[in-house]
């Protein structure tokens, strides 16, 4: 870290989205709610309702990766990077839906899902990311892309498995498709994207990416219940 700027080093700056990466992993283990998620033990409730909160943010993926990559190239930036974005954005295009019927599975149909109150945490990643997108440094999403992928790497598959193990809630088996998916797919996501990050070399894009990352971190355990009495004023 360059002690005057407080910009990362070019040699280290990957170095630090992998740590924010792993700090994100940490920091859901430690988390309660995300820790039931991870062993299976959550109940129908808040497993709804990290589906849903996950919907809300999930349906912005392919937009805000497709108007990153236009940005980037209206800017003549990076044409290797833009190329990327676009690609991403295919790749993730539909994935709401399968959040819609692993929710539909679960007993919410998709008009109740749409329709569900969007948390503050996802209020704010939302923003931040069309802030990035639109106004800021366009490659700054894929800070936020990355630490999410490695998320889906580390504890997606096994989140699944003990789903499943555990089969206590009903219809479990047909409600897993959007966790599946991710952990079928994004550990080659994760080191194509890391090997074209390394192209990066300057400090204002990658400390941009790294602040996006940092920011997601910040913001995701926000997307899980907290018990708030949220699920009485559902079923009432």
């Amino acid at each position: 870290m360059n002690s005057q700027t407080g910009t990362p080093a070019r040699t280290d700056w990957m170095e630090l989205l992998e740590r924010e990466a792993r700090m994100l992993v940490e920091t859901l283990d430690a988390h309660p709610a995300a820790r039931r998620l991870f062993e299976g033990s959550i109940d129908a409730a808040d497993y709804a309702h990290y589906l849903v909160q996950t919907y809300h943010y999930v349906r912005w993926t392919t937009p805000l990766l497709t108007e990153a990559s236009y940005r980037m190239e209206r800017l003549g930036q990076h044409p290797r990077l833009a190329e990327l974005l676009l690609r991403k954005a295919a790749e993730e295009r539909g994935h709401e839906r399968w959040l819609l019927a692993d929710l539909k599975n679960l007993g919410w149909p998709a008009g109740r899902a749409k329709g569900a109150k969007r948390g503050p945490a996802v209020d704010a990643y939302i923003a931040w990311n069309h802030y990035t997108t639109l106004s800021g440094v366009p490659a700054a999403f894929l800070g936020t892309a990355y630490v999410l992928e490695y998320l889906s790497v580390q504890r997606a598959r096994g989140s699944v498995e003990h789903l499943l193990a555990a089969n206590t809630i009903p219809n479990i088996r047909k409600a897993v498709t959007f966790l599946r998916g991710h952990a079928d797919a994004d550990s080659h996501h994760v080191a194509e994207l890391a090997s074209v990050l390394r192209s990066l070399t300057e400090p204002e894009e990658q400390s941009a990416l790294l602040l996006s990352a940092r920011i997601t971190r910040a913001l995701y355990t926000g997307f899980f219940s907290e018990k708030t009495g949220e699920h009485a004023a559902h079923t009432s």
